[in-house]
């Protein structure tokens, strides 16, 4: 195999998997790293359950999901309480909308089919789908991803919705302090030569962490001149962006394989001084 990130060292942010993305770094010459951002997740299981008896009892016009998982833990919490059938009935009583092709895949399975679902994966190209309805007096239930900030819940609320209903399935907690400060300093020193994010998370408790240290430009400026962002979907670029961040590595295959592939396809097209693309 080509030693293409020979003594290039690569940052994995991840927490899934690390072994395997790094085994796939270090076949290629590069050495890994591996500085975890994801943070934790966790899930009130009584609060989700309430969430679901409260849905069955009272219904919705709408309801949105933007995770598979957070899904299936609504889904679990039914079972808990030997109420599926009447948790997917509502369901089929209420237009569903989706982000994510996984997302729409679980829903399937339960025999609940969406009336919209976005293009990419993105919250934008969900937002623009949902945009030609109108959500005056409708009660909507949002399934949030981990953190009750949320351009989807603003945007719903803009449309004139009466009752807007935010469900988080788990909730995030960042990483530890130690671990953002590792990496961090090591961005503005320049002492690593790309980062992997595979999840919008991690690119968020990051620049949190250097705004909050009065470092968020450098973190920025870092990213734009010398080390390599790279990112696991179109979600994930699309939080880089938000943070300024242009210059971006994304394979088309969501998978950390493509991902390690397209990192050393852009170090081999600098050696031969041809532009990656």
């Amino acid at each position: 195999m080509s030693k293409d990130l020979q003594n290039k060292k690569i940052v994995i942010a991840g927490s899934q998997k690390t072994e395997e993305m790094a085994e796939i770094i270090e076949r290629r010459g590069g050495i890994s790293l591996v500085r975890s951002l994801q943070g934790l997740t966790d899930s009130d299981s009584i609060e989700v359950e309430e969430d679901v008896k409260r849905f069955i009892e009272q219904g919705a016009d709408w309801f949105i999901f933007t995770t598979g998982i957070g899904f299936e833990a609504m889904i679990q919490a039914a079972e808990r309480l030997n109420a599926v059938s009447e948790f997917e009935n509502r369901l089929k009583e209420t237009k569903i909308a989706c982000r994510g092709y996984k997302t729409n895949a679980i829903l399937k399975k339960s025999g609940i089919h969406p009336v919209v679902c976005d293009d990419d994966g993105t919250i934008a190209s969900m937002i623009e789908k949902l945009e030609v309805f109108d959500f005056r007096d409708q009660k909507v239930w949002i399934q949030l991803h981990g953190e009750l900030s949320s351009q989807l819940y603003r945007f719903i609320q803009s449309k004139g919705s009466m009752d807007v209903q935010p469900v988080l399935p788990y909730r995030y907690h960042a990483p530890d302090q130690e671990t953002l400060a590792s990496i961090m300093n090591e961005l503005i020193q320049r002492e690593v030569d790309a980062v992997c994010f595979t999840t919008r998370v991690q690119v968020g408790y990051l620049f949190d962490y250097a705004r909050e240290h009065g470092r968020e430009e450098e973190v920025k400026s870092v990213f734009e001149q010398d080390v390599l962002a790279a990112a696991i979907g179109k979600v994930t670029a699309e939080a880089l962006r938000d943070k300024g961040i242009s210059r971006i590595i994304v394979p088309e295959k969501e998978r950390m394989g493509a991902l390690i592939v397209e990192i050393s396809n852009y170090y081999e097209s600098q050696l031969s001084g041809v532009k990656a693309d």
